[in-house]
């Protein structure tokens, strides 16, 4: 069956308006925009203070890339984090805690319309979250001079690190048949490559390259130094690509079962 992009962004725009169709949606927008609202003003106005305390004693103060640009951005990944399971948990688990799985896998539609489309929509539905945030460098741009290189390539690797979040979660919504197990395994599983470069400090060499290597936030932190590295788009679009390979092979699975 040949791959249709219409096909796709009709699934797409389906599941998207879905995630609109009850109040968790708005309480996750919501939450999400009060936490970095605060963060942002927070630091705007610690930042603020230092300046005009130092700034007669000419005394070197942080700029506006290191005192509020990377605790923003550093920060959106770690509430991406708690955010993503309650995204793509029902992505599937609910097809078939509603009974629905097998009705659309054997509707006409190719599995790579299905499952590209669901991640699309769930892709679509964060970039709404960050469109919103926006605001935050047009403020800066307003009162001061940011550097706008650090803002485009934390950006740049916010969605890639994110569209890693959403391949390791549609992934356990394949699997699971409950959202609440889905959505806990894609925490557990986010958490655990979040953090993996921490246990290759006791590591022996050859171990400790290859766990540094697979730290999702490793490969981060250039981005938020405003530099872009090949390697590191590489290793998270091998990730995204590796992720929804299984996720493929798990339906495909489930197809045959059912």
């Amino acid at each position: 069956m040949s791959f249709s992009f219409k096909q796709m962004w009709t699934i797409c725009e389906k599941e998207f308006k879905s995630y609109f169709s009850s109040p968790i949606a708005y309480i996750i927008i919501a939450g999400f925009l009060f936490i970095l609202g605060w963060m942002f003003f927070f630091n705007l106005d610690h930042v603020s203070q230092i300046t005009h305390q130092y700034s007669a004693t000419g005394a070197r103060v942080a700029s506006i890339t290191d005192g509020i640009v990377k605790p923003i951005y550093g920060s959106m990944n770690v509430i991406f984090l708690f955010i993503i399971p309650f995204i793509t948990m029902r992505l599937f688990a609910e097809e078939k805690k509603m009974q629905t799985m097998q009705l659309l896998l054997s509707s006409p539609v190719s599995m790579g319309e299905i499952l590209f489309g669901k991640f699309f929509a769930a892709l679509l539905f964060i970039l709404t979250m960050l469109l919103f945030t926006l605001v935050y460098p047009i403020i800066l741009l307003m009162f001061s001079n940011p550097d706008l290189g650090p803002i485009f390539t934390h950006y740049l690797g916010i969605v890639l690190m994110v569209c890693c979040y959403l391949s390791i979660g549609i992934f356990f919504s394949a699997i699971s048949e409950n959202q609440i197990a889905a959505g806990g395994m894609t925490f557990s599983a986010i958490f655990f490559f979040w953090l993996i470069d921490l246990a290759s400090q006791s590591s022996g060499p050859i171990l400790q390259v290859i766990l540094e290597y697979l730290s999702l936030n490793r490969h981060f932190n250039k981005f938020s130094l405003g530099i872009i590295n090949t390697s590191d788009v590489i290793f998270y679009l091998s990730f995204i690509s590796l992720g929804l390979f299984f996720t493929h092979r798990a339906l495909d699975s489930s197809r045959w079962r059912e």
